[in-house]
């Protein structure tokens, strides 16, 4: 029976308070952050109940996918072996664990349905690099899912439940809107799809829950000195505010899992915001181990097997 890797690759987030420092020099490409952004962030964790729930997430995403792939294709010997970003196991340490397996074939898939140089191509780098020095054959990479049907098919319920729900708190007037984490503009100069590909699965949701009032934003952006995509999601709060509307349907469609971008960027800062000029602001609930979005994975690794 053939094996086959699945590197399954996550940004990772701290286990401990302990390791939050760490984490954040990780991120910062090994520059240590300053006390005051090190605080900043620490209260944005207190903010959301101490710790994110990322790696619990992301393993229950692990295994509801390595139980998926083996109903779906019995034939094969499927091994998940998980590589984060920023945290331990790195994607380093997976690839090596996948070494000393000596597995058939390997397939990398990342945790985020888009594309672009600066996230999934910065994954796939680490991992080739990885799989070069182990001298592993047969590695092939999902480098997007964003129009897996399972994927739509599961923001589109979530929409419609969310909908439902600003119905039912007596919003009259409904922006529905769409974001994703910012990246810099410099993306733009080198013809990035990550812009394209959020308006892709965008206009596919608002086209499926019938929606012609939406509108994206980008949010969580990096604070360094270059320029990042806008417009920002507080900004755009405040011109939908001007506009007449009392209710916000917000949907994170660039994140995947319940994390510090989500509780704490959309569920506090933005809603806090949008509430400070009246709105009420609802975000779609998110994926996390759903059963399409595992769907969605199985059916673009799938692709990559034949």
């Amino acid at each position: 029976m053939k094996t086959t890797a699945i590197l399954l690759m996550a940004y990772g987030t701290p286990r401990r308070v302990e390791d939050i420092e760490a984490y954040y020099t990780h991120i910062r490409r090994g520059n240590p952050p300053t006390k005051e952004l090190l605080d900043e962030l620490v209260g944005r964790y207190q903010a959301i109940g101490g710790l994110s729930p990322l790696n619990a997430i992301t393993q229950q995403q692990s295994n509801e996918l390595l139980e998926a792939l083996r109903k779906q294709d019995p034939k094969r010997n499927f091994r998940i072996y998980e590589g984060m970003k920023h945290t331990s196991p790195f994607i380093a340490d997976a690839v090596a664990d996948i070494a000393n397996d000596h597995v058939d074939e390997v397939i990398g898939v990342v945790l985020a349905p888009h594309y672009s140089t600066m996230s999934i191509g910065v994954y796939q780098k680490e991992a080739e690099e990885a799989i070069q020095h182990h001298q592993i054959p047969n590695f092939h990479m999902v480098t997007s899912w964003h129009l897996q049907p399972a994927f739509l098919a599961s923001l589109h319920q979530r929409i419609l439940l969310t909908r439902e729900k600003l119905q039912e708190a007596g919003c009259q007037k409904v922006k529905t809107l769409f974001s994703a984490h910012s990246l810099p503009t410099r993306i733009l100069e080198v013809n990035d799809p990550y812009p394209t590909q959020l308006q892709e699965t965008s206009q596919a949701l608002a086209a499926m829950a019938g929606i012609a009032d939406w509108d994206f934003a980008w949010q969580s952006a990096g604070r360094t000195r270059e320029p990042w995509l806008g417009p920002d999601i507080l900004l755009k709060i405040e011109e939908i505010a001007q506009e007449g509307y009392d209710g916000i349907l917000s949907c994170p469609v660039g994140f995947v899992a319940d994390h510090l971008e989500v509780l704490y960027d959309i569920d506090l800062e933005a809603k806090g915001k949008a509430q400070s000029l009246g709105m009420t602001l609802m975000r779609t609930p998110s994926l996390n181990a759903d059963e399409g979005m595992i769907e969605a994975i199985v059916n673009a690794i799938q692709v990559l097997l034949g």
